[in-house]
């Protein structure tokens, strides 16, 4: 029983003690969980899942139906663990709306990084910025095939105009966990910065999210 551990073994005790960044993925877990089942104690159970999922990501990632015939989960751990995904978006959304947060461009890249990772499809979206570079609204525009999605620079353009963005960071997925651009995404980035020079708006960068790897065309002077 977990109760028969020594108090700074145990997750929510070491948590309180020593913060939530030094509890390894199973102990984090372990918390969310709340009990074992019979035989079986909640950070051996969480240990289990991680196992059998591959990583925590794999388990945000899961279809309701896979998530819930593992033993010790549930239709309502499924309810819990989506609203936790969901939240921890929106907090990180609306810290990168913060102007005051917008001084670090590492923050936005975390922020397009926790909107895109998760997806199994491609998504491409628009960061739209003001003539300040503050955030005005990230819109996902377009949705594709694992492998590919249309993208129409009549539409971007559109969203544009619509939130009277000044500048833009463009931001698509790689389902296959590459972040490497191919040449449809170099061929797109330059029609797109065509389209947007036109009604006089920058495209500041174009990242590619593939699991926790982000790409930036700008740093790599492809823009």
């Amino acid at each position: 029983m977990l109760k028969s551990w020594p108090a700074q073994e145990r997750p929510r005790e070491k948590l309180l003690r020593n913060g939530a960044e030094s509890l390894s993925d199973a102990e984090l877990l372990a918390i969310f969980l709340r009990t074992g089942v019979k035989g079986c104690n909640v950070v051996d159970l969480a240990r289990q899942l991680l196992a059998s999922f591959g990583s925590i990501a794999a388990i945000y990632q899961a279809e309701q139906q896979a998530f819930c015939q593992h033993n010790g989960l549930g239709q309502a751990k499924y309810v819990q663990l989506q609203a936790c995904l969901e939240m921890a978006r929106r907090y990180l959304k609306e810290q990168t709306l913060d102007k005051s947060y917008l001084t670090s461009s590492s923050a936005t890249k975390e922020y397009l990084v926790s909107e895109l990772k998760i997806e199994k499809h491609e998504v491409f979206g628009v960061l739209m910025l003001n003539s300040q570079h503050q955030v005005l609204s990230f819109e996902r525009l377009f949705q594709g095939t694992i492998n590919a999605a249309a993208v129409y620079p009549r539409v971007v353009v559109e969203q544009v105009l619509k939130h009277n963005a000044a500048a833009v960071i463009l931001a698509h997925n790689h389902p296959s966990g590459v972040a490497v651009p191919s040449e449809a995404d170099k061929h797109i980035t330059q029609r797109l910065i065509h389209a947007l020079q036109l009604i006089e708006v920058n495209v500041l960068d174009h990242l590619i999210i593939a699991e926790h790897q982000c790409y930036s065309f700008a740093e790599h002077g492809q823009l």
